[in-house]
């Protein structure tokens, strides 16, 4: 059972801030860069710049981070106020497998089956959506529990900022997620 579900109604007090990453240079070609480790790019570093300035105003008490390096320097600049970083393997971004590295349009693999929840891959490296999610809601699962009253910020990926997303909005009758997609240093927020 789902934390969200057990303290539906009770006033936690919390706050979730989940970012995406500053851009990379796959980002910028329409590459998906998945399980490649790249850092982030000029822009990447002008726009954590600003993402911290916006969190300037926000108190939070603990960092959560994928160790991936590009989730991992937008994190170091946006944590001036050195708060402690939990660096959480469930947070790196999803494999799509054979695809990791390519664009995914060239590949024939239009932007509707990346972001359907019901598509199923032969590629046995590919972890589809539902895998993803359960990997993220399990990590959400514990958080709420171990730091309830606690305001926590979440550095991570696109994919995982969706799976955040659909954590506390439901997910569509025909699985088809593409209503949501996060932008490079967005500030997501969610109260509990």
């Amino acid at each position: 059972m789902c934390a969200l579900n057990e303290v539906k109604g009770m006033k936690l007090n919390m706050k979730i801030f989940a970012i995406r990453h500053g851009q990379t240079n796959a980002n910028a070609q329409g590459i998906y860069n998945g399980t490649l480790d790249e850092d982030i790019n000029d822009i990447g570093i002008s726009q954590a710049i600003q993402t911290k300035e916006l969190m300037n105003n926000n108190h939070y008490d603990i960092i959560y981070c994928s160790p991936m390096l590009r989730a991992k320097h937008t994190c170091k600049i946006i944590n001036e106020k050195n708060i402690p970083v939990i660096y959480d393997n469930r947070l790196r971004e999803r494999t799509l497998g054979k695809l990791d590295g390519k664009n995914l349009e060239n590949e024939g693999f239009g932007k509707y089956l990346f972001f359907d929840y019901n598509y199923k891959s032969k590629d046995e490296n590919f972890e589809d959506l539902p895998t993803l999610f359960k990997r993220v809601h399990e990590f959400l699962d514990e958080i709420i529990k171990k730091d309830k009253d606690k305001n926590i910020l979440i550095v991570a990926h696109g994919g995982i900022l969706r799976a955040i997303y659909f954590y506390f909005n439901e997910i569509p009758q025909d699985g088809d997620l593409s209503i949501y997609v996060p932008k490079n240093c967005e500030i997501n927020n969610y109260e509990i």
